[in-house]
């Protein structure tokens, strides 16, 4: 199975999300079922499909298609981006558990994605672990601290996010 994504089929992937309204996703969503039908089973093209359910608000479909793209195999950024969206989607559907595994798989893929850090802190704020999500947070904005106001506070902000995520040790 390839993943190869041709310039055709990567125009007409863009041509669906430029056509895309957020707020009637019906089009979208069949606009990106016919363009899987023509090419059958690509896991790229099963991931978008997935998106599209998922912007609609249609999690446990979009669920079976992200888990079909996983299984046909993805790699690179498309992995990354799916993995998220993924974990996002079994958050919304209260798998709070699973969530988690899929972006600790994430992580692990993906050690310096800033992406990865965000859907795991929302979805460890879901779970009732504050700490940890606020930690992930940290982690996040004082790796970019030189484009923040947050000068010399990122040292102290990144201690303090590590303090969080070990479980405020004494």
């Amino acid at each position: 199975m390839t993943t190869e994504v041709t310039a055709e089929l990567a125009e007409a992937i863009q041509r669906g999300y430029d056509q895309r309204d957020r707020e009637n996703m019906a089009p979208t969503i069949a606009y990106f079922e016919a363009l899987l039908a023509r090419h059958p089973d690509h896991p790229v093209l099963v991931y978008e499909v997935a998106g599209a359910y998922d912007t609609a608000g249609q999690e446990q479909t979009a669920r079976g298609h992200y888990e079909r793209a996983l299984a046909l195999g993805l790699d690179g950024d498309v992995l990354r981006r799916c993995l998220c969206q993924y974990a996002s989607t079994l958050k919304w559907l209260g798998e709070l558990d699973e969530s988690l595994a899929v972006l600790d798989r994430a992580r692990e893929q993906f050690p310096d994605s800033d992406a990865v850090r965000v859907f795991r802190a929302l979805t460890l704020n879901d779970a009732e672990r504050a700490d940890e999500a606020v930690a992930e947070l940290l982690t996040v904005v004082t790796g970019h601290a030189e484009v923040t106001d947050l000068g010399r506070w990122a040292v102290g902000l990144r201690g303090l996010a590590k303090w969080l995520a070990d479980g405020r040790p004494e």
